[in-house]
């Protein structure tokens, strides 16, 4: 069997090479005739398959190491007879780490507290669901947008994002990228929404950057300058908007789900995938490919700010400002969409808050309710 992988799927020979030859190819670098005499093909979100893409391919199956679809034509698949897999939620804990340090990132800059704010977050999908959780749990106040959801589960409280918009001092978007149908959320944050957020509203989105019309919110920040804006997604990736770029206070390069722990499980669950298709049994286990933390420990022993206290813990694991001055560095040096590209094909490694283990001691034993809340683990003892 001849399976074509993204070459920014690790643990691609150790996984998919027990089942047949392994052929790496730059995402952005799969064609019709890379794809043509392969029987599987594994991309990430940077691969459009389309019909023109797999049409004169023997291929069998399609697997996504993602959470995302929207670049994927699965009716086209499907009409070809082609077994299409995505792994929703494998990197979800990694984008609600990247967005709960930015937070804390942007309170720290700007003197606010992120337990002070009422956070709206729109879609509670696999991130929005686990973020609200965590935000929650940390003692935020909350209100959530899902109208999908919201005609199913009307008793969980959902709200309309007009209510968010005006209620709500952070805004995270969350959701996937349609296009069509009665909750399409292509610009869902248009020219309208954006000039109706209040000044000093902070306005996140790790979701799809089709979901927010970028140019829109490019002329109220020249305009204005009065939002504090975190975008890890964009549109026109990877030729995203330089201008806008350079007036959010975070610019990331679509990586917020890009720890070494969800790529690995989205590597394992095509994998699985893949073995259940061709009739195979799975043999490789998913903590077999999970190596240790460089840091695996840290203590805590005097009382201090838990907002502090979190920061310090979160960046000791994954600092956002990292990704930012990388993308700032590589698009003054390559341009933007070489620049883009180059930070997500050499990202370094990155690991998930939930790997490192807090051992509190003296004053500090109070910040325990808090860490565990982020998603950190305690020490015994």
């Amino acid at each position: 069997m001849r399976i074509v992988v993204d070459a920014n799927v690790p643990a691609a020979d150790d996984t998919f090479g027990t089942l047949g030859e392994v052929v790496r190819v730059p995402g952005r670098d799969i064609t019709a005739g890379t794809v043509r005499d392969a029987d599987a093909l594994v991309v990430r979100s940077v691969t459009p398959v389309t019909a023109t893409l797999v049409e004169q391919s023997r291929l069998r199956f399609v697997g996504t190491c993602t959470i995302g679809t929207d670049h994927v034509d699965q009716a086209a698949l499907e009409a070809s007879g082609i077994t299409f897999a995505s792994v929703p939620g494998c990197n979800a804990e990694a984008v609600v780490d990247q967005v709960l340090i930015s937070l804390l990132t942007l309170a720290e800059r700007y003197g606010w507290q992120l337990s002070e704010r009422r956070v709206g977050v729109v879609g509670a999908g696999n991130v929005g669901s686990r973020l609200l959780h965590r935000l929650q749990a940390m003692g935020v106040a909350c209100l959530a947008c899902d109208p999908p959801r919201a005609e199913h589960e009307a008793s969980v409280g959902f709200h309309s994002l007009d209510e968010l918009i005006n209620q709500c001092d952070v805004l995270c978007l969350h959701t996937p990228l349609t296009h069509d149908g009665p909750h399409a959320t292509y610009h869902l944050l248009g020219a309208q929404q954006i000039e109706s957020l209040a000044p000093q509203t902070v306005l996140l989105n790790a979701g799809r950057g089709g979901c927010v019309d970028n140019n829109a919110l490019r002329q109220r920040l020249e305009r204005q300058g009065d939002l504090q804006v975190a975008l890890d997604v964009w549109e026109q990736e990877p030729a995203i908007n330089a201008a806008l770029s350079t007036l959010v206070e975070l610019a990331t390069p679509h990586v917020a789900g890009y720890s070494l722990d969800g790529k690995l499980r989205g590597t394992h669950g095509i994998y699985r995938a893949l073995c259940r298709t061709v009739g195979l049994p799975a043999r490789v286990l998913p903590g077999a490919l999970m190596p240790p933390p460089a840091l695996a420990e840290m203590a805590l022993a005097t009382a201090m700010d838990s907002e502090d206290a979190l920061r310090l813990c979160m960046r000791a694991v994954y600092d956002v400002r990292r990704d930012h001055d990388a993308l700032s560095l590589a698009a003054s040096t390559q341009g933007m969409s070489k620049g883009f590209d180059s930070c997500r094909a050499n990202y370094p490694l990155r690991r998930e808050f939930s790997t490192l283990t807090i051992r509190l001691s003296g004053g500090a034993q109070s910040l325990g309710a808090p860490l565990t809340a982020a998603g950190f683990r305690l020490a015994d003892g």
